[in-house]
């Protein structure tokens, strides 16, 4: 009797072992990429190319000769300080603004509001391409080739995915305590930062993440936007360590790639057990 009842629970904890085995191996490979890079920052740059996955040994160790030329070459504190500047401010407003715009989506259900909404939706699957070239001639005009202009710029591109997280999250969360605050007098702002946005953190977290992690390593929308003579995201500062003819500093190159992937990736791992949370509440429960 026993054994039959012990058999499939084996059968489960084989199964959870291999599946294990399997994504832990798939893991591996998915992090290889970024372990090259950073042997490939503390090796010389001559032995990169003619040995790219061969570790750093006597002969080809560079120590942190990679990392002094890069920082030299692509002005990268001021690199820093821009794709930081760009990267809070433009989280800050697309959490601010999006989240209220989906509670009022969300308690205000009508033919507008879900007008609204769908062009919000439809926002997500408009490929970045067909406005790029009017966006970029639009910020001209309007003067938005600043870290402060382009924050609007990321506003509008990230509110389709906020709105729709957002909005689904809100639809499970329960109207009784924002009735409750109404009836004390609390006008719909008092409601919204006193009762709705405390319960909005999960979705707060993984929203944020995700469009952090969207911002600073874009690429392609600050270089059409900015004014690329007084401001440089990292993206676009290690383009310019390429040389006349093409030649590229590939040591300077893989040093400044580690410095850029590892403040983003430092900030999804502290706060990746709020990504899954807040993805499956917005995009399951709604």
């Amino acid at each position: 009797m026993n054994a039959g009842k012990n058999q499939p629970r084996r059968k489960r904890t084989t199964i959870n072992t291999l599946l294990s085995i399997g994504l832990g191996l798939l893991a591996l490979l998915y992090l290889y990429p970024f372990v090259m890079v950073v042997f490939n920052s503390l090796k010389k740059k001559i032995y990169i190319s003619r040995a790219p996955f061969a570790l750093p040994d006597e002969k080809t160790f560079a120590g942190l000769v990679n990392y002094d030329t890069g920082i030299a070459r692509t002005d990268f504190p001021m690199a820093m300080l821009w794709s930081t500047v760009i990267t809070v401010l433009s989280v800050l407003a697309i959490l601010l603004f999006t989240s209220m715009c989906a509670w009022y989506i969300s308690r205000v259900w009508n033919r507008m509001t879900r007008a609204l909404y769908r062009l919000f939706i439809l926002s997500m699957v408009v490929p970045f391409q067909m406005v790029m070239f009017t966006l970029s001639k639009t910020a001209n005009v309007l003067r938005l080739n600043t870290p402060i202009g382009i924050v609007p710029v990321y506003l509008g591109f990230g509110a389709g995915l906020a709105v729709f997280l957002f909005f689904g999250y809100m639809k499970s969360c329960p109207i009784a305590m924002e009735e409750s605050a109404m009836i004390d007098g609390a006008r719909p702002l008092r409601v919204f930062f006193g009762v709705v946005a405390p319960i909005l953190q999960p979705c707060y977290v993984s929203v944020g993440i995700l469009q952090a992690m969207w911002i600073w390593n874009d690429y392609l929308l600050p270089y059409l936007v900015l004014d690329l003579k007084r401001f440089k995201t990292i993206p676009i500062a290690v383009q310019y360590l390429k040389g006349g003819y093409g030649s590229v500093d590939m040591g300077a190159m893989m040093a400044m790639l580690v410095l850029a992937i590892l403040p983003i990736v430092l900030v999804y791992l502290f706060c990746q057990k709020y990504i899954v949370t807040g993805v499956m509440a917005g995009a399951v429960k709604g």
